[in-house]
């Protein structure tokens, strides 16, 4: 009688094994065996990172083998079980693969197509295409929309982390519980004796030292040591952890009533302002959007401040971009001067620190919670809502998807819900950073997501102009790395322009997105189709470099460039100045955080900059989803590419006072993780 083997691995995380039993039954086109049990209570099989194997009789040859049913009962109590894949010899030695990579809950049980990688055309008998139907039913049941608040991006919809499917939690909640997260942060910095004494002041800036001096590193020190020189101010714009907002100015705005006579003792070129903008040494970074935005009142005992400044920049002889004028308010008039660097010293120091607070907010609630976490999100949800397992599109982006969901939930769990964390340190909390992101959406485009296009639109593209611009750099560098890979997948799978308008599930894919993750509006530029091999190649490169790159570059910066308080104050607790000469030290200091905001701020640029335990970087894919040979040739392909950039990275940021590697791909996780 015909005798298969079958091999079966379990995952090796915490409590991945099971002691339930575990049947087996396989369904062939010539027919379906038995249903077999591989394993009884208490006999050791499946427990962690094991590999067990089982022979498999019947009474009659089964043909092709199509489908693979494993259903676990349970033996006394919920005994969740990681199933990572299942291998099958057929009796003339063939070896099948069957990725699975899923916890297998309760009384439950799993059906698995074998590893090849098929379209919806492929399928040509009607159980695979029953299959393929039942589990995007299934997941669509699983993955509901849900709008978090209005006009935001549609959420998962689930009240905590426990609601989520069991796929896509965190193996370990209590690693990514915020306030545990923040608060052994603030005990592993030393700074725990802070963390409640809201509303006292530090004494000066030496004082911020207390919280931050016992672990200092490279750029954090540098940071401390050089914040108050302008260099410093101008390079952030360039490589801090909130690189996208300066632009080449090409006409001064009416807003800014900036003059020669303000900034010539800042131009080098004996030109004048106007002959400067023309040159292209002019750029400009404009936070309109706070403008009008509620500043934090959940704390009675301390007022908050927020402003929307607007700040000139000038490329200087050097290459160097410097600031050359800060106006606080959108609204140019008597109140609100034009700071310059020929100002008091203190004049022109607080005017930067406003500018440097209003940043921080930026880049906190859009750069990083909308522009990767939310819009991440949308991703994932329609991945699992439209793409069944057996889709390439699916083996290709899930694991960019990697607990992206998970984190999100929590982040609105703990973090920056009402009442939430968020609250505690922000000037935009309490409302304010829902206000922000509302109006951040109508900038939220398609077109804004494609990182050389962006670059472009922005006029920051040139390296000869701007030097010294190595988010640019690296990031159109890893961008194309992605972008070739992407294509070398499509071009498996996809003869044609005709095979990709044919493909419905990658179509409803793409619906999924506009309609749910950007509300259907037009205006977003999200396409509602897919027509063509090259759009299908720059879409994936977008969610690629979405979830993985982009992340990277504005996540994991943020104790190098945020853990010296006056370089990044989450709140201020003084109006922005209205008039010129009035500033003094201890003006500076009582408009800075007190010791509380300040502990927790630190707590949480900590937390937020660490790598996920056993994180897995941009390439990694431990977790074979791919069984054929010339994707796995595709994947090799883009290492090497990957190996190369980060040889690139390291030779230039060798002997680097200021060294930039959040783009460099050994440091970009593969998907939004924390």
């Amino acid at each position: 009688m015909p005798s298969y083997t079958v091999t079966v691995a379990t995952g090796s995380q915490w409590f991945a094994g099971t002691d339930d039993y575990v049947y087996l039954t396989l369904q062939g086109t010539h027919g379906c065996s038995e249903r077999h049990l591989l394993d009884k209570p208490f006999y050791n099989d499946f427990e962690r990172g094991a590999v067990d194997s089982y022979d498999v009789t019947v009474e009659e040859d089964l043909g092709e083998i199509q489908l693979l049913k494993i259903e676990k009962r349970k033996y006394w109590y919920q005994d969740d079980w990681y199933l990572k894949h299942v291998t099958v010899k057929t009796p003339v030695g063939d070896y099948l693969e069957f990725p699975c990579y899923r916890w297998i809950t309760d009384e439950k049980e799993i059906v698995l197509r074998d590893g090849r990688a098929k379209l919806p055309r492929d399928d040509k008998t009607q159980i695979l295409k029953q299959h393929r139907r039942k589990e995007l039913e299934s997941r669509q049941k699983m993955y509901r929309w849900k709008e978090w608040h209005p006009g935001f991006p549609l959420s998962i919809d689930a009240h905590s982390h426990s609601d989520l499917p069991r796929d896509i939690q965190f193996d370990n909640e209590k690693g990514i519980d915020f306030i545990l997260n923040y608060t052994k942060a603030m005990e592993n910095l030393y700074i725990n004796r802070f963390m409640h004494m809201f509303q006292s002041s530090w004494s000066d800036f030496a004082d911020f030292e207390r919280i931050f001096v016992r672990i200092s590193n490279t750029i954090s020190e540098y940071v401390m040591q050089h914040w108050r020189e302008d260099f410093m101010f101008g390079y952030q714009f360039l490589n801090g952890c909130n690189p996208v907002l300066i632009r080449r100015c090409t006409e001064i705005p009416k807003k800014l009533p900036v003059t020669m006579d303000m900034v010539e003792c800042s131009l080098e070129r004996n030109l004048t302002l106007e002959e400067e903008v023309k040159q292209g040494n002019i750029f400009i970074v404009d936070y309109e959007l706070l403008d009008g935005v509620d500043a934090n009142k959940t704390d009675p005992c301390t007022i908050q401040y927020l402003a929307a400044p607007i700040c000139l920049l000038y490329k200087n002889l050097e290459k160097k971009i410097v600031p050359i004028a800060i106006q606080l308010g959108q609204k140019p008039g008597p109140d609100n001067p034009i700071f310059l660097p020929s100002d008091a010293t203190y004049d022109w120091l607080l005017a930067k620190i406003w500018v440097r607070s209003s940043d921080f907010h930026i880049h906190q609630t859009v750069t990083h919670l909308l522009r990767t976490h939310l819009v991440s999100e949308v991703f994932s949800i329609a991945m699992f809502r439209q793409l069944p397992a057996v889709h390439p599109l699916f083996k290709l982006l899930v694991p960019h998807m990697r607990f992206t969901i998970a984190i999100n939930t929590k982040a609105r769990e703990q973090l920056i819900c009402e009442c939430g964390l968020f609250d505690k340190a922000n000037a935009t909390g309490g409302g304010g950073h829902v206000q922000m992101v509302q109006k951040a959406m109508k900038d939220l485009t398609y077109r804004s997501l494609c990182f050389p296009e962006e670059i472009k639109a922005k006029g920051m593209d040139s390296k000869e102009d701007i030097p010294y611009y190595y988010y640019r750099d690296d990031g159109i560098k890893v961008w194309e790395a992605i972008k070739s890979f992407a294509e070398d997948v499509i071009h498996i799978y996809y003869e044609s322009d005709e095979v990709v308008c044919e493909d419905v599930e990658l179509q409803a894919f793409v619906k999924d997105i506009y309609v749910y993750g950007m509300r259907g509006v037009k205006a977003s530029g999200f396409p509602k189709m897919i027509r063509t091999r090259e759009a299908l190649t720059e879409y994936l490169t977008v969610i690629i470099f979405t979830t993985s790159a982009q992340h990277a570059a504005v996540n994991f910066g943020q104790y190098d460039w945020c853990s010296w308080i006056p370089n990044a104050p989450p709140t201020m607790r003084c109006p922005p100045p209205t008039e010129k000469g009035t500033v003094t030290i201890e003006q500076i200091v009582e408009t800075l955080p007190d010791r509380g905001r300040s502990c927790w701020h630190l707590g949480a640029v900590w937390a937020l900059s660490q790598f996920q335990d056993k994180e897995l970087f941009l390439g990694m894919y431990p977790d074979e989803h791919f069984v054929e040979k010339p994707v796995k040739e595709a994947m090799a392909k883009f290492r090497k590419n990957l190996d190369e950039i980060v040889n690139t990275i390291t030779e230039r940021n060798k002997n680097k006072k200021l060294p930039y590697y959040y783009l460099s791909p050994d440091r970009i996780p593969n998907s939004v993780a924390v």
